[in-house]
């Protein structure tokens, strides 16, 4: 057959506000005479390929440059009626490549995205097909079914084979009920045994010899998450929370599961399945500035997203709604006088958001009777006045039980949602979240979920969904320290929005770590707690600590304010995952530089170059810094102002736990 040369321009974008440019070429439609043992397929710059073989199973073999990485993977989709890619009779072969550019409209990253890629969709006998996709820094897969009415998944195969030991950055649950907040751990390929805890995703390859490989989803819809589990053989497989058929009474959290069905989704017999995908590389940078989850996502479907204002937002549980001083005249607590010094301290900082926690209602069942000494429209008429938004804290069942709160706290000028608890993705829950977010963007309400699994996709479909927690945050007081935190910037921020609560203005080392709400403090120094704000990714940023404590440090809390939610440009310096993370990241004609390290060393000294700054120009750095006595009174830092230009370098030097924050402006 002759090949086929078809270049399409089209508008394609994961966001409304997404102007994309495409050039899609088929170049080569391979037909069932083909041979497909000699099927592969390459990255565009030709470093990252995979290959292909069709016997019993669906096999597929990943290599970067002269290493395999994966060998001898195999998928499956078991249906009620039948096992896809078991003995799979191919029928065409289809290649394209994809180069597009994606805006989105939540920018967490990059202001632009370009999406090339190289595809290979394999079309089999039994109306489905395998759609693979390599890019220069990984590549990703899926299936696509062609069936008619609704279809049973029974189980899905994902099993991975490591050539030699592999060491697994992993976050073990005890059951399928997470809240994806496990303390990161290692364990050997070799022996992770099928009887040993399973993993969320993302989990973290590190091959012990130059690459890195994160493995996560993306595009999940009506269909629960992925998670994986050792095979005692070098390798692991996936596994699934089954769908839950009945419910019964758990409190007002939440529901207990009472029935499950033998399968992990009923779906529609025609769709296209969650993207797989691993991040390969062999620089840690890259881990920092991939963008693979939004290079798969859904396109955006809400139409008019201008409504949708990221920001930062005061909050009010970490401090216990506790300010104090001379200027707080009044009991402080769950009440009308301390949330109006809240809205009061956000608009003096610019703070677009306040967020009110479990209190603000009069009981956590009933969403429509505010506590009567919060009085919560008169707060969201006080906030209105002073340019500050409102966003009301409820549990995922109180919401799931009053689908029609949308309408009302809209027409009540809420601003958004923080909900909670769900601590479930099966089939159900995934579907819950994709109700929400629709039922929210009617209404023009943000979203953020906590008690929530990892961001996979659904933040791009609907932009709304600003922020999920799904991590290990500082809600964890002690139990967060930077020798775990120190993991995110390459693992779970890596895959999307998190909601870590950064902040804290009281900041301890380890080793003498004691403190409770309303006194609550972090580990790490107050310079690592500001680098935070750069270093963490989330459309809703909160300001975690007491609004006195910030009061009473200006100079902290000014640049914490100052710096933004969505960037232009991400730019990771020097990264280590779990050792050290510096990130400059670019807003207009702003530059912010964010740096942390873990607490295995005394003192890590990192030469940095300024050479993202344009040529030619002055700068002025205002920044801050570990103070000499940092490695033992975490509060202790230094503010230092020096001029610098795209030729200079810069010694970053932080104590164990330790951070760097800058900003660098054009000029004086």
């Amino acid at each position: 057959m002759k090949k086929l040369l078809i270049i399409l321009t089209i508008c394609f974008s994961t966001t409304v506000k997404a102007e994309t440019k495409a050039k899609l070429r088929n170049t080569e439609n391979v037909t069932r005479h083909a041979k497909a043992e000699k099927l592969a397929l390459k990255s565009p710059n030709g470093q990252i390929s995979i290959s292909f073989k069709l016997t019993d199973k669906f096999y597929y073999t990943v290599a970067a440059g002269h290493e395999t990485l994966l060998a001898n993977n195999y998928i499956a989709l078991k249906l009620r009626n039948g096992i896809l890619a078991q003995n799979p009779k191919l029928i065409s072969a289809k290649r394209r490549t994809g180069d597009e550019l994606i805006r989105p409209y939540v920018s967490l990253k990059f202001s632009t995205v370009r999406n090339n890629y190289n595809s290979l969709l394999l079309t089999f006998k039994g109306n489905y097909a395998i759609e693979f996709r390599a890019f220069d820094d990984g590549v990703a897969y899926r299936f696509i079914t062609t069936k008619k009415g609704e279809i049973e998944v029974l189980n899905e195969d994902l099993a991975l084979n490591f050539p030699s030991d592999y060491l697994l950055r992993v976050q073990q649950p005890g059951s399928f009920k997470t809240a994806y907040e496990e303390k990161y751990t290692a364990v050997s390929s070799a022996g992770w045994k099928p009887e040993d805890k399973m993993s969320t995703l993302p989990l973290l390859i590190d091959t012990r010899k130059q690459y890195k490989i994160l493995v996560s989803e993306s595009d999940l819809s009506d269909y629960p998450g992925l998670f994986l589990r050792g095979t005692g053989q070098n390798g692991m497989h996936a596994v699934f929370p089954k769908t839950p058929l009945e419910f019964g009474d758990d409190g007002d959290r939440s529901l207990k599961i009472t029935k499950e069905a033998d399968y992990i989704a009923k779906t529609n017999g025609t769709r296209s399945f969650p993207w797989r995908y691993f991040v390969i590389t062999h620089d840690d940078k890259q881990l920092i500035e991939n963008t693979m989850t939004l290079k798969l996502a859904s396109q955006s479907l809400i139409k008019d997203s201008s409504w949708i204002k990221p920001g930062q937002a005061s909050w009010e549980w970490w401090n216990d709604a506790a300010p104090y001083g001379p200027d707080v005249n009044f009991v402080a607590g769950y009440n009308l006088e301390t949330y109006k010094y809240y809205i009061d301290f956000a608009a003096r900082f610019g703070i677009k958001y306040i967020i009110m926690d479990e209190g603000w209602a009069k009981t956590t069942r009933d969403p429509y009777t505010p506590n009567p000494k919060v009085d919560v429209h008169e707060l969201i008429r006080y906030g209105k006045e002073k340019g500050v938004g409102v966003v009301l804290w409820l549990t995922w069942l109180t919401v799931h039980q009053h689908m029609d709160l949308f309408k009302t706290f809209q027409e009540w000028g809420v601003k958004g949602l923080k909900i909670d608890f769900m601590d479930r993705s099966d089939q159900w829950m995934v579907n819950y979240y994709e109700d929400i977010a629709k039922e929210a963007a009617k209404h023009q309400l943000l979203v953020d979920f906590h008690g929530a699994f990892k961001p996979s996709g659904l933040e791009y479909k609907y932009p709304n969904v600003i922020s999920y927690e799904g991590v290990r945050g500082m809600e964890q007081m002690g139990g967060t320290q930077p020798d775990n935190s120190l993991f995110l910037p390459f693992m779970r921020n890596a895959v999307g929005p998190m909601d870590y609560t950064p902040g804290a203005m009281i900041s301890m080392q380890p080793e003498v770590y004691s403190a409770e709400r309303p006194n609550a403090a972090s580990v790490g120094t107050r310079a690592y707690q500001l680098a935070l704000f750069v270093v963490f990714e989330s459309g809703i940023q909160m300001l975690a600590d007491n609004p006195t404590l910030y009061y009473r440090n200006p100079d902290c809390t000014e640049f914490i304010t100052s710096v933004p939610t969505t960037w232009d440009e991400t730019k990771a310096l020097e990264a280590r995952a779990g050792e050290v993370a510096i990130v400059a990241k670019r807003k207009k004609d702003k530059w912010f530089i964010g740096g942390i390290t873990n607490g295995k060393e005394t003192e890590r000294i990192v030469q940095i170059s300024f050479g993202f700054l344009e040529k030619g120009k002055s700068y002025t750095m205002t920044y801050f810094e570990d103070g000499i006595n940092a490695g033992r009174q975490a509060m202790d830092y230094r503010k230092k102002t020096v001029k610098v230009t795209a030729a200079d370098k810069f010694e970053i030097k932080m104590v164990r736990n330790g951070g760097f924050a800058a900003v660098i402006s054009a000029g004086i």
